[in-house]
């Protein structure tokens, strides 16, 4: 298999400390998170704003690469970590549709990001409800 090699734009700082603190799903929290970007992606800001919604991919990297498998919990199924949302995965690549709150230079501060504290962020997009929704 090739390598992949990703560079890290940026980082998280959150609540979330441990992986116990952190909600299973971004929407389950109102907690605020910044994502703190290096200074050569400043650039890539532009058209940023408050009140936008991004999705924000993180490299899980407290996460365990050798589950193939999982369940939320005893009473549910076992299903492989591709048909489900286990942060534990060959690569932990985590995405996470957040609300922009503020932007304070290098700083997107944001809600609803499940990402612990640290966290490497390796890309952002914009959410967009006519491409990142189902067809009808």
């Amino acid at each position: 298999m090739p390598e992949i090699n990703c560079t890290p734009i940026g980082f998280v700082s959150s609540p979330f400390k441990e992986r116990g603190d952190a909600p299973r799903q971004g929407r389950l929290t109102e907690e605020i998170s910044t994502i703190t970007l290096e200074d050569a992606y400043l650039p890539a800001m532009l058209g940023l704003e408050a009140g936008a919604d991004i999705f924000v991919f993180c490299w899980f990297d407290r996460s365990d690469r050798t589950v193939l498998q999982s369940r939320r919990d005893d009473t549910l199924p076992i299903k492989g970590v591709f048909a489900n949302r286990s942060p534990n995965r060959p690569n932990p690549i985590a995405l996470t549709l957040v609300k922009i709150e503020e932007i304070k230079e290098n700083r997107i501060i944001v809600s609803g990001l499940e990402a612990l504290d640290g966290t490497p962020v390796l890309d952002i997009k914009p959410y967009s409800a006519e491409f990142d929704s189902p067809k009808k």
